[in-house]
């Protein structure tokens, strides 16, 4: 069974809800109707539900009727949401008079609902930019208890079976915090083992801090970072199994960990990869997905108390329905 299959299986046997605000996008309808079908999650469509029906008809979906439908202009919970918002909003000059028109958005109405304890994640980016998924999370839900930094995570599906967890590796951050100090370097580690738990079905995350020295090889400031950060993310999570700095090959190669990093418990048999900046993974993700074949899946986005994941604009509808089930698994882990 594939990695997707057992994520899928997962979320299947734990249903959990998830709210779609971009109910009238035709890939993300489309993806809602699938997930419904094959019953993965209880889907939340935000909008009106006579618009919703007659695109699902354009469309020939057949399950929509087995979502729940909100319209935040005339649900009995929006004036309940927008006081929500409004007194976890004061401090920065939010007005109930504003909090009553930015409730109306489904991005935010989305998140006051997962607030509310009524739903268990969101996705959206089909139509929206990062920046407008992220800041309702962000300003409503908030990051993870002793977490600063949102960061994203890719499950990489190499052909490989020799590295990482029979040829899978969870990479981060490859999505959000461009230059991360000592400490959200350790957020990081911490966040991407979970991640590497709660949808890769990780039972022993393993995590390399990787750098260009491994154990002292190179000075430079930004391997003392990649140390200082190993030893901070001990201090955030002491059970988690970490080592650092360690080149990419003393992470994953047993010979080379062996002779680079004797005594390592994580060198030669790292899963997860956490890189020093954000330009890195980006590219270390992206030469392995063209040029070594990898199925590249995600970012998926890591540090937020309940899980909000942000889509490409390019998405597909299979892309979408993959990312409705590991949301669902984040949420799992989130309670």
């Amino acid at each position: 069974m594939s990695l997707i299959e057992q994520i899928i299986n997962r979320a299947r046997s734990n249903k959990q809800r998830i709210v779609l605000p971009e109910s009238l996008e035709e890939r993300t309808l489309t993806a809602a109707d699938r997930c419904l079908a094959d019953d993965i999650a209880d889907i939340i469509l935000i909008g009106n539900p006579d618009d919703i029906f007659a695109q699902a008809k354009k469309l020939g979906l057949t399950h929509i009727d087995r979502a729940t439908i909100i319209d935040p202009a005339t649900s009995e919970k929006t004036e309940q949401y927008a006081q929500l918002l409004f007194q976890l909003r004061q401090k920065k000059g939010m007005t109930i008079e504003k909090a009553r028109e930015q409730v109306l958005d489904p991005l935010y109405f989305g998140c006051l609902i997962i607030k509310s304890g009524d739903a268990d994640g969101q996705i959206s980016g089909a139509l929206s930019t990062t920046g407008d998924t992220l800041r309702p999370a962000l300003q409503i839900i908030k990051c993870a208890p002793g977490i600063t930094c949102v960061s994203g995570a890719m499950l990489m599906l190499t052909q490989t079976p020799q590295y990482g967890e029979d040829g899978v590796l969870v990479i981060g951050d490859v999505a959000v915090t461009p230059m991360p100090d000592a400490a959200q370097l350790a957020q990081i580690a911490v966040c991407t083992a979970q991640t590497a738990r709660s949808v890769a079905g990780f039972a022993d995350p393993r995590v390399a801090m990787l750098s260009f020295s491994t154990k002292g090889s190179a000075k430079h400031e930004v391997v003392d970072k990649v140390v200082e950060a190993t030893r901070l993310a001990h201090e955030l999570d002491p059970e988690l199994h970490i080592d650092g700095e360690l080149q990419a090959d003393a992470a994953l190669v047993p010979s080379v960990g062996a002779k680079k990093a004797p005594g390592s418990d994580i060198a030669g048999k790292a899963n997860v990869l956490v890189v020093p900046c954000l330009e890195v993974g980006n590219i270390a993700y992206k030469l392995v997905q063209r040029l070594g074949g990898a199925d590249a899946i995600g970012p998926i986005l890591q540090g937020i108390a309940r899980p909000v994941n942000d889509l490409s604009r390019g998405c597909s509808v299979d892309d979408i329905y993959k990312m409705v089930a590991i949301t669902a698994c984040q949420a799992m882990d989130a309670k």
